[in-house]
C-alpha cells in the first residue's frame, strides 16, 4: 500500500506495514457485518438522495416566496434528500475504506442540490446583477471594445477581461448572447471551483477525509452567493487556483512528496502560469488584486516561505501598480477622495448601507442574523482549530484566514467588505474546521457521530443565507418581458427609471439609455417619493425632452426587494403605480401581471 504520511507538529509520522494494509488500523481486524452495512448504506445513500431530490422539484409554487424566500416554498421531500446527502456523506466519512470517487459524488451532490435547484426552478436568468453584466458583454461586442457614455458602469471598461473573455467566446461559437449559458454559472462555477479547492487542501495533507471534508465544510458555509455570471467569481476562481499553486510550492508541502529533491525556486513554467494568472486577476476585478497580494504578504511572513512567496508577490504588485496607473487610472483618480475617506474611517467600512425610510421584513432579520452567526461560527471553529491542532500553525492556512481582514479598514466596498472578507478567507478556513472535527483518532464513527450534527447545523444556516432572498432574485417571464420592451422601445437618449435594481434587463443598452435608480439616491429624495410619488419623480422624469421620454418600470421583483430590505416602505411600488396611473402625461406602454411599463413625455403629451 505505500507510505502514509500527515504532519504533527513539523514531524513526518510514516504508517508502514501491516498498519497501513488493515482496512481499520486503528481499530485492528477485519470489518464487522455493522461495518459492511453502514458501508453500503453510505453508498446507497447518495444516489437516493439525488433520486429524491429531482423529484422534489416537480412541483414548487414560485410565488409563494416571500419573507425566507425558496426556504418557504420547498417541499418537505427537498429536505429529506438533502438530510440524506448529508448522512451519506457522514456515513462515507467514518468509513476509513471510503473511496475518493464516492467523496466526489457527495460533494458534488451537494453543489448539485444547492447550485442547481434555481437554475432547475427557475425559467429566467437569477439575480439583476447576472442581467447587468450579461448586458455589459452585449456592450463589449456592439462597440468592439470599451463601451462609450457607460456612465457609473464605466468600471468595466477599466477591469475589462472577464467581459472580453466572454465575448471572445460568444464571437468564436457563434453564440448569440451570454444569457443561456449564464443561467448555469452557479453550479459550474462551484463544481469549476472545486478543483483549485482540492489542490490547495492537497498541499498541506494527504487524509483525503480530511480534504473531502474540508471541500463540503466550504460548500455548506459559502453562502456569500459570489458564484453568479460576474467578474468576482471569474476572478475569485484564479485566486484560489494563484494560492493553491503558491501553497504547493512551500516548503512545509514537499513533507507530503516522497521522493521529491526541494530546491524552494519555482519551476519557470509554473511561475509564468502563476503570473499569467495574477494578471487576468488584475484585468478582471478591482478587489481581488488587492486580496491576493494581502493573501501573499501573509504568507511571506515566516521565512522560510520567503524565496517562493516573494517573486510572486513582487510580480503581481508591479502588474497591479502597471494596470492602476494605466487602464483604471480614470476611476481610480475620480475615487481616490473616497479611498482616503474610508481610511480614515475603517469602523464605517465593516458596518455600511443606505438609511431606511421603512422597515426590513421579519423573516430578512431572521436570515441576516443567521447568516452572521455562520460566519462568526466558520471563524471560531478556525480559532479553536489553530488552538486545538498544533499541526496545522505550521502550515500557511492560519495566515490565509487572517489575510483578508486588514482590508476590512481599507474600502467599505459597497457595503459587501466584510462578506468579501469571509469569502476570501473561507478556503482556508474549511479545512481548519475539518481537521478540528475529523482528524483521525482511535474510533472514527463516534468522531464523526459527533460532528454530524455541526455538519448539519453548517449546512441549514447556508440555506438560509443563499435561499432567504430569492423573492427578489427570482424573475417571471412577464418581468423579463418588460425589460426587453423598454430595451427594444425607448429611442436612445431615453431616461429609464426603476424603484430598485432588481428588474431584468434593466442595462441592456445602457450605452444609450441612462438609469435612475430611485433607491440609490439621497435620503431627501427618497423621502419626497415617499411622500408623493408624481412629484418625487419630477426631478427624474422631467430631464427628458419630448423626443425623448422617460420610462418607469414597476414590478414583482422590485415590490419584493424593498419589502425585504426596508429601504423604501414595503408598499412604494402599489402606491407609485396607482398614483402614476392618475397623473397627467404617465402613459401605460405595458402591462402584465408582473409589471407595468409608464412613459412620461411631458403633461402635455
Amino acid at each position: 500500500m505505500g507510505k502514509l504520511q500527515t504532519l504533527t507538529g513539523g514531524r513526518v509520522t510514516s504508517f508502514t506495514g501491516a498498519a497501513a494494509r488493515r482496512p481499520d488500523a486503528a481499530g485492528g481486524g477485519h470489518p464487522s457485518d455493522r461495518t459492511t452495512a453502514l458501508q453500503w448504506a453510505a453508498r446507497l445513500a447518495l444516489p437516493a438522495a439525488l433520486v429524491l431530490w429531482l423529484l422534489s422539484l416537480r412541483h414548487v409554487d414560485l410565488a409563494g416566496m416571500r419573507d425566507y424566500g425558496l426556504l418557504q416554498v420547498l417541499p418537505a421531500l427537498f429536505w429529506v434528500a438533502l438530510g440524506l446527502l448529508t448522512l451519506g456523506f457522514c456515513l462515507a466519512l467514518a468509513d476509513r475504506r471510503t473511496g475518493g470517487g464516492w467523496f466526489a459524488g457527495y460533494v458534488l451532490g451537494l453543489i448539485a442540490v444547492i447550485h442547481a435547484t434555481p437554475t432547475l426552478l427557475y425559467p429566467t436568468l437569477r439575480y439583476s446583477w447576472a442581467w447587468k453584466h450579461v448586458a455589459v458583454v452585449d456592450a463589449v461586442i456592439r462597440h468592439h471594445g470599451e463601451v462609450p457614455h457607460a456612465d457609473k458602469l464605466a468600471i468595466y471598461n477599466q477591469w475589462p477581461g472577464f467581459f472580453d473573455l466572454n465575448a471572445f467566446f460568444l464571437q468564436a461559437t457563434g453564440l448569440h448572447s451570454a444569457l443561456g449559458y449564464a443561467t448555469w454559472t452557479p453550479p459550474v462555477f462551484n463544481a469549476v471551483l472545486l478543483a483549485p479547492l482540492l489542490l490547495l487542501h492537497r498541499t498541506v495533507t494527504r487524509d483525503r477525509r480530511l480534504i473531502w471534508g474540508a471541500a463540503w465544510v466550504y460548500y455548506s458555509c459559502s453562502w456569500v452567493g459570489q458564484d453568479y455570471f460576474a467578474p468576482q467569481a471569474f476572478a475569485f476562481l484564479l485566486f484560489v487556483t494563484v494560492i493553491a499553486l503558491v501553497m504547493g510550492q512551500l516548503p512545509a508541502s514537499a513533507l507530503y512528496r516522497t521522493g521529491e529533491t526541494r530546491t524552494n525556486r519555482w519551476p519557470v513554467g509554473r511561475f509564468v502560469v502563476v503570473m499569467v494568472l495574477a494578471a487576468v486577476i488584475i484585468s478582471s476585478h478591482p478587489l481581488t488584486p488587492l486580496m491576493l497580494i494581502s493573501a501573499l504578504v501573509a504568507l511571506s511572513l515566516p521565512r522560510r516561505n520567503r524565496r517562493v512567496v516573494l517573486p510572486v508577490l513582487a510580480g503581481t504588485v508591479v502588474l497591479a501598480v502597471l494596470w492602476d496607473t494605466t487602464v483604471a487610472r480614470p476611476y481610480l483618480s475620480e475615487n481616490l477622495n473616497d479611498f482616503v475617506g474610508s481610511l480614515l474611517k475603517p469602523d464605517t467600512n465593516v458596518v455600511s448601507g443606505l438609511a431606511a425610510l421603512g422597515v426590513a421584513a421579519p423573516g430578512q432579520v431572521v436570515v441576516s442574523w443567521v447568516d452572521r452567526g455562520l460566519s462568526a461560527a466558520v471563524f471560531v471553529l478556525a480559532v479553536i482549530a489553530f488552538l486545538a491542532r498544533p499541526w496545522v500553525r505550521r502550515t500557511g492556512l492560519p495566515l490565509l484566514v487572517a489575510a483578508p481582514l486588514p482590508l476590512l479598514a481599507a474600502n467599505a466596498y459597497g457595503g459587501e467588505m466584510i462578506f468579501r472578507a469571509y469569502l476570501f478567507a473561507l478556503p482556508a478556513a474549511s479545512l481548519l474546521i475539518a481537521a478540528l472535527l475529523l482528524e483521525r483518532g482511535r474510533r472514527p464513527y463516534l468522531q464523526v457521530l459527533a460532528a454530524c450534527p455541526l455538519l448539519f447545523a453548517l449546512l441549514g444556516g447556508l440555506m438560509f443565507g443563499y435561499y432567504g432572498k430569492e423573492s427578489a432574485n427570482y424573475f417571471t417571464k412577464e418581468e423579463v418581458a418588460a425589460g426587453r420592451f423598454v430595451a427594444a422601445t425607448a429611442p436612445p437618449g431615453s431616461t429609464v427609471v426603476s424603484l430598485t435594481s432588481a428588474v431584468p434587463g434593466l442595462y441592456l443598452r445602457y450605452d444609450e439609455n441612462p438609469q435612475v435608480q430611485l433607491d440609490a439616491q439621497d435620503i431627501d429624495d427618497r423621502r419626497r417619493l415617499v411622500n408623493d410619488p408624481v412629484k418625487g419623480l419630477e426631478g427624474f422624469v422631467q430631464r427628458a425632452s419630448p423626443t425623448q421620454p422617460a420610462y418607469i418600470i414597476l414590478s414583482r421583483a422590485q415590490a419584493a426587494d424593498l419589502y425585504q430590505r426596508g429601504i423604501l416602505p414595503g408598499g412604494t411600488v402599489q402606491r407609485m403605480e396607482s398614483a402614476l396611473s392618475r397623473a397627467p402625461g404617465y402613459i401605460p406602454v405595458y402591462r402584465s401581471k408582473d409589471a407595468v411599463v409608464y412613459r412620461y413625455q411631458g403633461a402635455k403629451s
